[in-house]
């Protein structure tokens, strides 16, 4: 029963992360950081004492942060633990005040009175209202991340492409043959077979560079929230996105109405 109790807290806690952030994950992956953090309970039948306890629980917390979100990069990794420990904290001292305010007894890491445990009641009626509630305000708190997408790109081999993306308004990419807006993806997040059918190059000028941009034509690309776009095409940059979690970059064009 524990075991459940911590794999279903640590599920939740990884998914409000994930949404708070807009991490574009897969929900497989999340479940599995869910298994990470359940089965750290097994510790608890270890002889250790309390700092290694301390030690050991930061690691769990780093396996199931790397499981779930993969490593881009430390500062990517170390957002993902703060807003872990943030929505857990939240969580636990809730738990912690109803044990308090209803004086439940408690044995280990299980709450009771009269034989029915408050974890069950938490987790299954409060705990999704309390992190829908704390993901509402936080998503509108950072308006930093309110220009982040999920993009589906479908290139014309058939495959399909996920990408994290970001608006930038400062993307004012055009092909000057059709007057096409084009997003940007870093090469190493594209694997893709160039060909003369379904590339082309496009001259740019940027305030420290210029040349020709190699560009592929995909048959669509899918923005949620905003929908199918088809007359776009998609640069293929050498450079690195540096924006947090990020490997494509919009272009403002794709979001209006009209388009």
């Amino acid at each position: 029963m524990i075991f459940l109790l911590n794999f279903i807290f640590d599920f939740l806690l990884l998914v409000a992360t994930s949404l708070v952030l807009r991490r574009n994950v897969k929900f497989k992956r999340l479940v599995l950081g869910g298994l990470v953090g359940g089965l750290s309970i097994f510790v608890l039948f270890m002889q250790i004492n309390s700092l290694e306890l301390f030690i050991l629980k930061i690691i769990i917390s780093i396996l199931m942060s790397l499981v779930s979100f993969g490593f881009r990069d430390i500062k990517f990794t170390f957002k993902n633990l703060y807003y872990l420990y943030t929505v857990s904290i939240l969580l636990g001292g809730f738990l912690y005040f109803l044990n308090v305010e209803f004086s439940y007894k408690q044995e280990g890491l299980v709450f009771y009175h009269n034989g029915l445990s408050i974890n069950f009641i938490v987790l299954i009626i409060l705990s999704p209202i309390i992190i829908y509630t704390y993901i509402k305000q936080g998503i509108n708190l950072k308006n930093n991340y309110s220009n982040y997408y999920n993009v589906d790109i479908y290139l014309k081999d058939g495959t399909i492409k996920n990408f994290s993306a970001f608006l930038d308004t400062g993307n004012k990419l055009y092909d000057p043959y059709k007057k096409r807006p084009i997003i940007l993806i870093y090469d190493k997040k594209l694997k893709f077979d160039f060909n003369l059918d379904n590339t082309l190059l496009v001259p740019y000028d940027g305030i420290n560079s210029h040349g020709l941009l190699k560009c592929i034509i995909p048959e669509k690309i899918y923005i949620k929230g905003i929908g199918v776009k088809t007359n776009v095409l998609i640069g293929i940059s050498n450079e690195k996105i540096d924006i947090d979690g990020i490997n494509c970059i919009l272009h403002t064009k794709l979001l209006e109405a009209n388009y």
